[in-house]
Order: structure tokens, then sequence, then C-alpha cells
């Protein structure tokens, strides 16, 4: 179980930061202007832009999260090679 616990952690904050505040689908301002008026004029462009650019945002901390956490795996792992 203490090997899920940071994943957990981190999962639980990202819900209740998209639960809580609204500004974490700010855009900026013309993406924004362009994007409300595709839905003014009936289109469905709008809709996926927040996904998208929350799927953007997410990849560079998956990525750093991966090369922490192999990191961190050799090191234990070369920890207990040196007391054998």
């Amino acid at each position: 179980m203490r090997k899920w616990m940071p994943l957990l952690i981190l999962v639980f904050a990202i819900v209740i930061t998209t639960g809580i505040s609204n500004e974490i689908w700010a855009q900026c301002p013309m993406c924004k202007m362009s994007a409300e008026s595709n839905m003014r004029a009936g289109g469905s462009a709008g809709k996926g832009l927040n996904a998208g650019i929350l799927y953007m945002l997410a990849m560079p901390y998956l990525l750093v999260g991966t090369i922490a956490w192999l990191w961190w795996k050799n090191k234990r792992s070369a920890g207990e090679q040196e007391k054998e």
C-alpha cells in the first residue's frame, strides 16, 4: 500500500483541484474568444479545447514523474546490491 500512496495522493489532489477551481479551465484570451464565437455559431470546436489543454499540461508531469520513478527505482536497487 505504501508504494501506491504517492499516486493516490496525486490523483486525489487533481480531482479536488478540478472540482473546486474553475480557473483550471482558463484559456488564453484569443483561444477563448475563438472557441466562444465558434460555439455561438453552432460549432463544436470549443468542446475539445479544454480537454486538449489539460492533455498537453499532463504530459510534462507524467514524463518527469516517470523519470523520477525510474531514477528512484534504480537508486534503490543499486543500494540493495551494495548491501550484499
